[in-house]
């Protein structure tokens, strides 16, 4: 079993068609913008939405955990609060972040989805890191293909080859981040080197020259948000089989879920 936190049904834009995307949690990199701050650790956390407080006039039961309150709700530090106030909130302002899941139960939900999918639709496998779940995205990948439901998944690309080569022998399509070619700049905004992540993209290329290959480079003020960065990355995916290119726009929609969780927005 892997914590999953967030299924999330009829997408878009995480691959081809309509998809059912399920984000993992844990990832061995902290990109500053990242908008899903929840993803980074593999445990089950806990997430106070301040604005679903209903105060300690309407409720009061915080106020037995020795939590203060100010402008009517209360202050709450997520990575203190006891998990069995997520069930004693009436408003549901504290939450729980992660649920456990088998392969076997994502695989259900895809299938019941799937007729919705179509000729190109399927399951994607997010995060988070899906490849730091070895076992459990393999488990997945195989038994989708032997229900005939297509697949692909979306990396960062900081795994094990092992894992990222045997991945690739059951997907339709990979999504690939590569975020800077500039690994001292790398490190200062994902916490990694990008080393493993360049190599591990150049040997996928030789491996499996076969496989769909979508790269996209988030666009980040004061990392890579010039033409330089991009080009450079532009001219390493020349001649490379396969690909398709992509940049994302930043956006900082992700904030309020690092106030939620109890941590400072690294973007400021």
């Amino acid at each position: 079993m892997t914590y999953v936190f967030n299924i999330q049904r009829y997408s878009l834009h995480d691959g081809e068609g309509i998809r059912t995307t399920v984000f993992l949690k844990g990832c061995p990199l902290h990109c500053r913008w990242c908008c899903n701050p929840e993803s980074q650790n593999r445990e089950k956390e806990i997430m106070y939405l301040r604005g679903k407080c209903i105060g300690e006039s309407e409720c009061g039961y915080c106020g037995k955990y020795g939590f203060g309150f100010s402008e009517g709700k209360a202050d709450i530090t997520a990575s203190l609060c006891p998990s069995e106030a997520v069930d004693i909130c009436p408003s549901k302002a504290i939450k729980t972040v992660g649920e456990e899941y088998t392969a076997e139960e994502i695989l259900d939900i895809a299938e019941r989805d799937s007729v919705f999918y179509g000729n190109d639709g399927g399951i994607t496998i997010s995060g988070g890191e899906p490849l730091i779940h070895k076992n459990f995205i393999l488990s997945i990948l195989k038994k989708a293909r032997e229900r005939h439901i297509k697949t692909s998944i979306e990396t960062c690309g900081y795994a094990d080859y092992d894992t990222l080569f045997a991945a690739a022998g059951y997907l339709d399509m990979i999504m690939f981040d590569i975020k800077s070619l500039d690994e001292k700049k790398h490190i200062e905004f994902t916490g990694k080197s990008n080393k493993k992540i360049i190599e591990n993209f150049k040997r996928l290329c030789i491996d499996h020259p076969e496989l769909k290959k979508k790269v996209r480079t988030p666009v980040i003020p004061e990392f890579n948000d010039n033409e330089k960065d991009i080009s450079e990355i532009a001219g390493f995916l020349r001649n490379k089989p396969n690909i398709k290119y992509e940049l994302l726009p930043y956006h900082s929609y992700g904030k309020s879920k690092y106030i939620s969780l109890g941590r400072i927005y690294p973007m400021g």
